[in-house]
């Protein structure tokens, strides 16, 4: 998969992650301004968790060096 292939399936993964988050407590169909932060704070923390778990799934897949180093980089800072 290419990293453009790559990240559009990532954005996809974590857009799924906060709707179902949001389904799971019934607020799907709620506008987004009448959400909480701690609600917000939820659905960003369910993203960023698939985007890590993919990512690392990705790092050790083997892709090319440069790749490699760079989700070392995003992954431990």
């Amino acid at each position: 998969m290419s990293p453009d292939d790559w990240q559009a399936h990532v954005t996809t993964e974590a857009a799924l992650a906060m709707g179902h988050w949001l389904e799971a407590r019934g607020r799907l169909d709620r506008p987004i301004a009448s959400l909480s932060r701690k609600d917000l704070e939820c659905m960003a923390s369910n993203a960023i968790s698939r985007f890590i778990v993919l990512a690392s799934e990705r790092r050790t897949r083997g892709p090319d060096p440069e790749e490699r180093a760079a989700l070392d980089l995003l992954l431990m800072g």
